[in-house]
């Protein structure tokens, strides 16, 4: 497996020098951030990410994300234009090298969470969702949550919210279908592979149809359109967060098929009524084995890219929560080990 690290551009606290320096660290998963949400990304601008990135000793093949826009999901007719500039982009990200493109079909909102510094026992601080918090919410008198895109003015968010009460799983599954049929043969044509994000956390919130949550929702995912580059993000602290998806097996299965292209490897502690919070990668400390899910990596031959995902903030570090280096990098050194075990005692 290649092991890869998120970054956020120049304005990433966490420098690529630094990076570079994590053992058995590969490559660098970005994007560009500068566009707005569904107009083309300059090729130039592209160009300059993977020079830059280059200059630091690592490899760009992985671009996490490119938004897939709402009106896209909403099935509205502006669609098709939208759609075009996305295949757009997949064409750019193939000219510069890119071979896996992520992206998500949430409707709204992307990954949500009730607390970004939530304290544990040894001090440090992480990510957690609150259940009874965000059933609390009534979406109608507006949504204040950390972390969630705030690119929408109020009176925007009522807007979109509205749109989608005629938009049910169903309406929403045919909508992915229909993107997908136009995207996927670009990709094939241009040797890239996608790789869509499991929802987070895998259930509704809000009102708002979920459909990437589980076992039978990837199965009719990778069967829409049935291409080796219509794959998975498999990411383990996603699904993880319901107890009911057995991450291992749904490695050995996807991944058996050649549809896992990118998996996000972090451990979250489950609680009874649905709630979680980030833990360390440690399969001691979450609800995951992560021994267990390496090893399935490994029994599938995967071969292609992982990163460590959210980590904790520790030792004083600040920044985009989630995304310090230390955490993570620790992250990235206990998978690799976990990796080397598994390999070494497999011969």
């Amino acid at each position: 497996m290649k092991m890869t690290f998120r970054w956020y551009g120049e304005s990433d606290p966490v420098r690529l020098a630094y990076i570079r320096q994590i053992p058995g660290m590969t490559g660098i998963v970005s994007a560009i951030y500068d566009v707005p949400v569904g107009e083309v990304w300059p090729l130039d601008k592209l160009r300059a990410l993977r020079a830059r990135i280059a200059e630091a000793g690592l490899e760009f093949e992985v671009v996490e994300s490119v938004p897939v826009h709402e009106d896209i999901k909403l099935g509205k007719p502006t669609r098709d234009a939208l759609i075009a500039n996305f295949a757009q982009n997949i064409r750019h990200c193939a000219a510069v090298g890119v071979k896996v493109i992520c992206y998500n079909f949430m409707p709204v909102f992307d990954w949500t969470r009730t607390e970004l510094a939530k304290e544990l026992p040894d001090g440090s601080h992480t990510l957690a969702f609150d259940a009874q918090a965000v059933a609390r919410i009534d979406p109608g008198q507006g949504i204040a949550l950390p972390g969630w895109d705030a690119s929408y003015q109020p009176e925007e968010l009522k807007k979109i919210l509205d749109d989608y009460q005629a938009v049910d799983e169903e309406a929403l599954w045919a909508n992915l279908a229909y993107f997908l049929n136009a995207i996927i043969p670009v990709a094939e044509e241009v040797g890239i592979r996608m790789a869509i994000h499991p929802d987070d956390p895998p259930r509704p919130i809000f009102g708002l149809p979920r459909i990437v949550k589980n076992r039978a929702d990837l199965n009719r995912l990778v069967h829409l359109v049935d291409s080796p580059a219509n794959g998975l993000t498999l990411c383990s602290g996603s699904l993880g967060a319901d107890p009911g998806n057995d991450i291992p097996a749904l490695i050995r299965e996807f991944g058996g098929m050649g549809r896992i292209h990118f998996t996000h490897l972090r451990n979250v502690k489950c609680e009874p009524d649905g709630s979680f919070f980030e833990s360390t990668h440690q399969s001691r400390d979450g609800s995951l084995d992560m021994a267990e899910i390496i090893k399935a990596c490994h029994d599938v031959g995967f071969a292609g890219y992982v990163r460590p995902d959210h980590g904790r903030m520790i030792w004083g570090e600040t920044g985009k929560p989630g995304y310090g280096l230390y955490d993570r990098a620790l992250g990235a050194a206990y998978l690799n080990g976990l990796w080397e075990a598994v390999d070494k005692f497999a011969r």
